[in-house]
Parts: structure tokens; C-alpha cells; sequence
């Protein structure tokens, strides 16, 4: 594995001399921009702060931090899988089309805004924490889910105007709490047992290997199940997905 520190190298230079490696490792990260775009096999890791657009368009590869991360993570990003120990920034996978972004920590605005899903190729967010505003905003396929590990099931997970104009795809929130203002387009339900075994085990087994964490603990909580409510008129305007 080849291995870089982000403090000794030109930005444009680091960005070069990663990607001619299939397996690099990058220590004191911060603020870097455009790392590990459209890699589309290997392994990054990076320490520290990575900068906005990371993991760009991926493409299959692999990329871990250990740290916070800031803006644009995973934008339209193809497949493959990101995981972040600390928390993201603002628009989080916007237009995500395939793989999976794993995120221990807290999300900014507007998370998962238009993610999308095509036949087998199904991506996936995972929030470990809490999201802000605008989470799922325009959805079009694909599944978010929002743990909110750092609060009870009381509290609400997300801020304002989440799942706004979704049509498509489904938001898990680990929450009894309604999120504010959700839309009357939209249908909220809370979960039963064996919904969670069934629907949520599957996307969450990796999420709670990855960061040490103990499923049946994750699954005690509340879940309720937001999708686009197909008897709204609204739907009629998008094309079946």
C-alpha cells in the first residue's frame, strides 16, 4: 500500500501520486479536495479531514475515514463503499446512483437529495447520527437510513422538510418522532418487528460490523418507514419506478 502525508504535498500532487496507487494510504488530511474520485477498484484510507468532493463519481473502490469529512461526499457516486468514522458535511451522496456510504457520526443539509436506484443497482446512506434539513429531498430511489445512536427515540432525527418531493425509494428514521412539517405526500409508519427483521437486517449488517456495533441493540429502538404515498396525485407526474 502506498502511503502519502497530505502536510508534506501539493494538493494537485497528492491527487496525482494517489491515484497511480490501486491500494493508498493518506495521513493528515485537511481540506483536500477531489480524493479518490471515480476510483473504481482498490483501497483508499485516509486520517484526518478530507476536503469536499470526496469520493466523487466511485466506481467500485473502497474508501475509509478515519475522521470527519466535508461537502459533496459520494456526489453521483456509481458503486462501491465509503465509510466515514466522524461525521459529513452538506449534500451528502447527492445523486447517488449506486454503492454505499456508511457514516458513524451526524450529516449536514440536504443528504441523499435525488439518490436514485435502477433495477439491481441500489444505493444506500446510512446516518449513525442525526441529519439536517432536506435529508432525501427529490428522492428517486434507493434507501436512507437515519439511526440517531446519539439520542433517544423521542427525539426527532432529522431537521425540516425531509423527504421533500420523493417519489420514490424509502427513509428509515430510528425514531417514534414524525419529522417536522413532512409532507402530505408522503406516508409515515411505524415498523412492526418482524418489518424490521426482514427489511432492515439485510442493510444493516455491515453497517454495525464496520463500526462495532451490536444489531439487536440497533434494532430495539423505534423504526418508522417513510415512502412517497402512491395515492397523492403528485405521483402521477413521474414516470414508474
Amino acid at each position: 500500500m502506498l502511503k502519502l502525508d497530505a502536510l508534506m504535498m501539493d494538493e494537485n500532487e497528492l491527487k496525482k501520486e494517489a491515484d497511480t496507487a490501486e491500494d493508498v494510504s493518506i495521513i493528515n488530511c485537511l481540506g483536500q479536495r477531489y480524493l479518490g474520485c471515480a476510483r473504481k477498484k482498490g483501497h483508499m484510507l485516509l486520517s484526518g479531514t478530507p476536503g469536499n468532493g470526496l469520493a466523487s463519481y466511485l466506481d467500485g473502490a473502497r474508501i475509509d475515514v478515519d475522521g470527519n469529512v466535508q461537502d459533496a461526499v459520494a456526489d453521483t457516486m456509481n458503486s462501491g463503499l465509503v465509510t466515514i468514522h466522524g461525521s459529513a458535511g452538506d449534500a451528502l451522496c447527492y445523486a447517488m446512483r449506486g454503492g454505499r456510504v456508511f457514516v458513524s457520526g451526524n450529516a449536514g443539509y440536504r443528504a441523499g437529495v435525488h439518490m436514485k436506484a435502477y433495477k439491481d443497482k441500489q444505493s444506500l446512506l446510512i446516518i449513525g447520527g442525526t441529519a439536517g434539513s432536506f435529508l432525501g429531498e427529490y428522492l428517486a430511489g434507493g434507501t436512507i437510513i437515519v439511526l440517531g445512536l446519539n439520542k433517544g427515540d423521542d427525539s426527532p432525527l432529522t431537521g425540516f422538510f425531509c423527504g421533500n418531493g420523493m417519489y420514490a425509494g424509502t427513509i428509515y428514521i430510528r425514531s417514534r418522532v414524525k419529522p417536522v412539517n413532512l409532507s402530505d405526500t408522503l406516508s409515515w409508519s411505524v415498523m412492526s418487528e418482524m418489518e424490521k427483521q426482514e427489511e432492515l437486517v439485510p442493510l444493516l449488517s455491515d453497517y454495525v460490523k464496520i463500526f462495532s456495533l451490536s444489531l439487536d441493540a440497533v434494532l430495539a429502538g423505534t423504526f418508522a418507514r417513510i415512502r412517497a404515498d402512491s395515492s397523492k396525485i403528485s405521483k402521477q407526474l413521474y414516470a414508474a419506478v
